[in-house]
Order: C-alpha cells, then sequence, then structure tokens
C-alpha cells in the first residue's frame, strides 16, 4: 500500500490547476533571472591562457572554435584523483554530449575543463563514452583566477571546507573513496558554468555559477523533479559502469 495521498481526478485536477499558476510564477522568475543575467557587464580577459586539449596547445580564444560564445563546465577532476573524476560530475557529463549540436548551431561552443592532466581526462572520456572537448587547466592560474579551484590556504580559509574536511559525513567519505583522493585536495575542486563572449578579437568573462550543492553536481534534475516520488536527502551519486547490482 502506498503512504501517499489518493484522491478522485476532480481532486487531482484542482490541485494541479493550483500548481500551474505556481509553475507559471516559477517560468516567469526564470525568464527574469535569464535576462537579469545577460546584462551583467562583460569583464575583459587580459591574461594570456594555454590550455592543453586532445589536439595539442590552445588558447582561450582558439576554444571557441570560431564562434562568439564558450560556454564550459568545470568537472570536479582534480590532479590528486587516482580513480576518476567526481561522480556527480560525471552524471552531468554524460548529459552534455548530445547538446552539443544544438549549442554549436546558435553559436555556442561547449567543453569541459578539469585540473587533472590531459592523459587522464583522454582516458576517462574515453571511459565515460564522451563527446564534448575535455580541457586540461592542469598547471595553469585559470581555475584560481576564475573561482573554479581552491588553492590549500584558500580551502582552510572557508569554514563549509573546512568542517567537511574535519567533520566529514559519511557519504562524503565514501565520495572520497570514489574519487581517490584525500578530501583536502578532492575538496579544492569547484564544480560549476562558466561562460565567455568573443567580440573583436578580445574575450569576456560573462558569467560564472558554481553547483547549488557545492560538492555534488545537479544530474538528470529536469526529468526527476518530474518524478512521483523524491530523492533521497543523501547527495550520493554513482558512475553509470559503477552502480551496485
Amino acid at each position: 500500500m502506498t503512504d501517499h495521498k489518493i484522491g478522485s481526478r476532480e481532486e487531482w485536477k484542482a490541485a494541479r490547476d493550483v500548481l500551474a499558476k505556481l509553475e507559471a510564477e516559477h517560468a516567469k522568475l526564470g525568464r527574469k533571472v535569464t535576462e537579469q543575467r545577460r546584462q551583467l557587464p562583460w569583464v575583459l580577459v587580459e591574461k594570456e591562457y594555454e590550455f592543453d586539449t586532445e589536439d595539442g596547445k590552445k588558447t582561450l580564444a582558439e576554444l571557441f572554435d570560431g564562434r562568439s560564445q564558450l560556454l564550459a563546465y568545470n568537472i570536479m577532476f582534480g590532479p590528486d584523483y587516482e580513480l576518476g573524476a567526481c561522480p556527480g560530475c560525471s552524471n552531468l557529463g554524460d548529459e552534455l554530449g548530445a547538446t552539443r549540436v544544438h549549442l554549436n548551431h546558435r553559436d555556442v561552443t561547449l567543453v569541459c575543463f578539469s585540473r587533472a592532466p590531459i592523459d587522464r581526462l583522454i582516458g576517462y572520456k574515453q571511459r565515460m563514452g564522451w563527446q564534448f572537448p575535455y580541457v586540461s587547466t592542469y598547471g595553469t592560474e585559470f581555475p584560481f583566477d576564475f573561482g573554479l579551484a581552491l588553492t590549500p590556504e584558500q580551502a582552510k580559509e572557508i569554514p563549509e571546507v573546512k568542517g567537511m574536511i574535519d567533520n566529514p559525513p559519511d557519504w562524503l567519505q565514501d565520495w572520497g573513496r570514489q574519487v581517490g583522493a584525500k578530501l583536502e585536495d578532492g575538496l579544492r575542486e569547484g564544480p560549476g558554468f562558466i561562460a565567455f563572449a568573443r567580440q573583436d578579437g578580445r574575450v569576456y568573462h560573462t558569467y560564472t555559477v558554481m553547483a547549488p550543492d557545492r560538492f555534488v553536481a545537479p544530474y538528470n534534475s529536469f526529468l526527476l523533479e518530474r518524478t512521483p516520488k523524491a530523492e533521497p536527502e543523501e547527495p550520493r551519486a554513482w558512475r553509470k559502469d559503477e552502480y551496485p547490482s
């Protein structure tokens, strides 16, 4: 027997009509947020960055691949991760490849960044079957300049991070084992999106948002939010080839 409320079709329709109004308000707010996001001032990127890619060294401007907009997701995969990227970020990575063709036709290039060396990124990309360009920021100041990673000193100064390291919940200890890194190293990586624009030969930083949950990126959220049962409160994720049988 279900412990959820059971009702008539008329009761369902009445409740659905109330929800529809709330969803419309949510959509209106979402459009307002998008408009305000696009009104943020652009900041000229004056430093020259060079990254390791599957096709050799490339500058930030070259990552645009001829388009005027660059959208990147920073996957938590630090140089100290011995077993692969964050499982939550990996779940999101599974979704990104299929969107590339649609983004490309809208003048947007999609890539993913990580701080692990490029050879490890290539191996992990092959394991996951990903199709997006995967770029290494290893050895560059880029992730620290744009808040995508923390130095050891910065991590110690953030109470949230320090608390997680000093008193990690069970799920976070499991996460550390999944990526193969000590928490003081693993939690220095920041999952999030970053966007750039290219105009008149110059590159501008336009937007950054870190994942709502600092340590586990959202995955399949659009679909899961529409299913009948809530997700477990414990923020646990699995790579697609490691789900328990």
